[in-house]
């Protein structure tokens, strides 16, 4: 990975929230969504170090734009974000212990992940999002705020869940939030409203009005009752 900084923000002890695209593009959504609403600015700069695929335009050939961006607020840095997640498990790596090493420099003592959580379950529009910490401790600490955990072992895969790896290894408190969905090949903004409106109970802040995601996951209702075709899909 490359790593370019572009400026150095004066931040003390931020909450670090950070996500990528996954299923659903639940992490991206809710990225995107902070970045918009509180109008952060971008300070660094994470690109893969070579090219693994370029795209067919239909004739002719395009060189993908793949980066992810570090954006800061007030007290905040958002990371995440935009398409996919690094190809190789080298560059996944190398990108959870940057942010690490950006934390660190910032004194910051928390890093919020977050992403989807598939469940066969029937939610009829109203997905739960369920919470996981980087200690015992800590969550007996969130008990008191009404959340929900997750409700059995398994296995968290790609960035979203190995940053909180490497939080506790690094002795940072790290809390994952994880919104229900039930189809990971379409976008699921309810999902990220509910991890929205749990992020928000957490950090005790608030992050904006989600009515235009209320639209989106609208539309997207109609879309698949009227057999959208799977080229939607994201």
């Amino acid at each position: 990975m490359d790593f370019i900084q572009e400026s150095e923000p004066n931040l003390k002890k931020p909450i670090v929230i950070a996500a990528m695209q996954d299923m659903g593009n639940v992490g991206g959504i809710v990225i995107d969504f902070l970045n918009k609403q509180l109008k952060t600015q971008r300070f660094r700069l994470a690109k893969p170090s070579n090219l693994t695929y370029v795209i067919d335009k239909g004739g002719y050939i395009g060189l993908p734009d793949e980066n992810w961006e570090y954006r800061y607020t007030d007290d905040l840095i958002v990371f995440g974000g935009g398409i996919g997640q690094p190809p190789t498990n080298e560059e996944l790596h190398s990108l959870c212990q940057d942010v690490i090493d950006v934390a660190k420099k910032y004194s910051s003592k928390f890093i919020y992940t977050l992403g989807g959580f598939h469940t066969n379950r029937k939610f009829n529009n109203s997905p739960k999002t369920f919470v996981t910490t980087t200690s015992f401790q800590l969550t007996n600490q969130l008990e008191k705020l009404n959340v929900y955990f997750t409700p059995q072992k398994s296995v968290i895969t790609g960035f979203n869940g190995l940053i909180l790896g490497y939080a506790k290894m690094n002795g940072i408190q790290g809390i994952g939030l994880y919104g229900e969905l039930n189809d990971p090949e379409i976008p699921q903004y309810r999902a990220a409203i509910s991890i929205i409106k749990t992020l928000e109970k957490l950090t005790y802040q608030k992050f904006g009005n989600t009515s235009e995601l209320e639209v989106l996951a609208n539309d997207i209702d109609e879309k698949t009752k009227n057999r959208w075709s799977p080229n939607f899909r994201q």
